[in-house]
């Protein structure tokens, strides 16, 4: 039995077969049940660890279908009409679901209906079996009115009018009851009565490819895994190949025999389709896990998805220099990602801005295709405008110059003085005068000391022309 506190007093929130028997139900006192069964063995409720069990159940079936949805607090709802025909019918796909959850130790009710509320209202107020199509309202026709799940007040009237069962109210108009009652209760009894279906809201993302492999025996080694995991994958890039598509997210899901369920992610920076890349990929993303793949008593299923589809050219043989660089780099990034996670793998895209700081951005690579970013190319022969090695924030300087306005003749930084052998510019970029703080024009220089080490400078402010300190800084290094 289960209690639960509602207005300051402990009652009975749930009670198993046993407890019904000795005529305990839910909502009496937990004094009154104790009075009647006094050794009565009561748990309080903890909605937290129900919350649990429930998603715990809800990844387990998806075994039988990616579209499982929650009904809370304590049901699921399947669609199950693409997949009931992989377990030789509903009534099948029924009875396995059933045997096996009762082996877990679970009371479940099981209804199959043509619709979503049929279903749900029928498991709930102690229906169980498959009803056909075209006999919902027979099925629901005893049904209480409160199956509707309407407030308090309607439900009154309802029994005032003498509407007592779902059969009273599927043979009147409908346009008084919902003028009376409301749209929404038509809307609901016509759920009940399969004249309408609700769509589903999945708790995961659908596929829009997969591939399974179910063993008969569950399958434990490690050769036995990577034999499935190889035809899942040759399956999978092959009909993707059909479609002409490729995936950006790949997700592997074990199902273990005692309905423990593991999810292995991975992710291309490309869209993918090409079998080594795919097991590649997520050979290293098994490689990575914190909590090694455990196969426990064996895995029973086996599913691979792709997700995130992209239209894929059909590959061809390259023998250009520069695409063969772009296919190790696209590669590296994946690899990467899948070892160390996309946080931790990124890389830089151009910005609509003068000022350095603010010229670039960090994304993670796995999104960017960093080859294809848009930077603007140097011209050969040419140094680079912009230094590798960006200080942030950029660091003061001390100088000294032969006119104010001109280059430094020597500078300090860190205890180390240089002596400034070349100078090149001044760069002037003036401040973004839009923002709340735009501060002060800035004159940059590439600048190499005796020893042959390239610097970035800049003078921040003008003389005579802004108001405020002028200042000298070094905001980075040349290779």
């Amino acid at each position: 039995m289960v209690t639960t506190r509602h207005n300051n007093a402990m009652r009975v929130a749930a009670v198993d077969r046993r407890a019904a028997s000795l005529g305990l139900k839910a909502g009496l006192a937990l004094a009154d049940a104790r009075a009647r069964v006094p050794d009565i063995d009561a748990h309080e409720h903890q909605p937290e660890a129900v919350q649990a069990l429930l998603a715990h159940v809800a990844d387990w079936c998806d075994r039988y279908t990616p579209v499982v949805a929650e009904d809370l607090p304590d049901g699921l709802t399947l669609e199950i009409s693409g997949s009931a025909h992989l377990f030789g019918g509903e009534a099948a796909l029924m009875a396995d679901l059933r045997s096996r959850l009762k082996g877990f130790g679970l009371s479940v009710r099981t209804v199959i209906a043509s619709t979503t509320d049929c279903a749900r209202t029928l498991a709930r107020f102690g229906g169980q079996g498959l009803v056909a199509r075209g006999e919902e309202k027979r099925a629901c026709a005893s049904l209480p009115v409160g199956a509707l799940q309407l407030d308090q007040d309607r439900m009154v009237a309802l029994r005032r009018a003498g509407l007592a069962r779902i059969a009273d109210l599927a043979e009147r108009p409908r346009k008084p009851l919902a003028a009376r009652f409301g749209v929404d209760m038509i809307e609901r009894l016509s759920g009940i009565l399969g004249e309408v279906d609700r769509p589903l809201s999945p708790r995961r993302p659908i596929p829009e490819f997969s591939a399974e492999q179910r063993f008969a025996d569950p399958i434990g080694l490690a050769e036995d895994i990577a034999a499935a995991f190889d035809a899942l994958s040759r399956d999978l890039c092959e009909t993707l190949e059909k479609y002409g598509k490729g995936g950006r997210r790949f997700e592997a899901v074990f199902f273990r025999a005692d309905g423990a369920t593991r999810r292995i992610q991975a992710l291309s920076g490309r869209p993918l389709r090409d079998r080594t890349a795919l097991k590649r990929l997520f050979t290293t993303r098994l490689e990575a896990l914190a909590d090694p793949l455990d196969p426990g008593f064996g895995f029973d299923m086996i599913r691979l998805s792709a997700f995130g589809m992209e239209e894929a050219a059909p590959a061809q043989v390259h023998f250009e220099r520069e695409h063969a660089e772009e296919e190790a780099v696209a590669d590296l990034i994946d690899r990467l990602t899948a070892r160390y996670g996309p946080a931790a793998v990124e890389c830089f895209l151009p910005e609509e801005s003068h000022v350095p700081e603010r010229a670039a951005r960090h994304v993670p690579a796995i999104s960017a295709m960093p080859w294809k970013s848009g930077w603007p190319e140097a011209l050969p022969g040419e140094p680079p405008l912009r230094p590798l090695l960006m200080l942030c924030p950029a660091q003061p300087v001390e100088t000294v110059a032969m006119v104010p306005d001109g280059p430094p003749l020597r500078f300090r930084w860190r205890r180390v003085l240089h002596e400034i052998a070349r100078a090149e510019g001044p760069e002037r970029i003036a401040p973004e005068w839009w923002r709340k703080e735009p501060g002060q024009t800035r004159d940059y220089y590439r600048v190499e000391d005796t020893q042959g080490h390239r610097f970035w400078l800049f003078r921040c402010g003008l003389y005579g022309r802004e108001v405020g300190e002028i200042r000298w800084y070094i905001h980075g290094l040349f290779a």
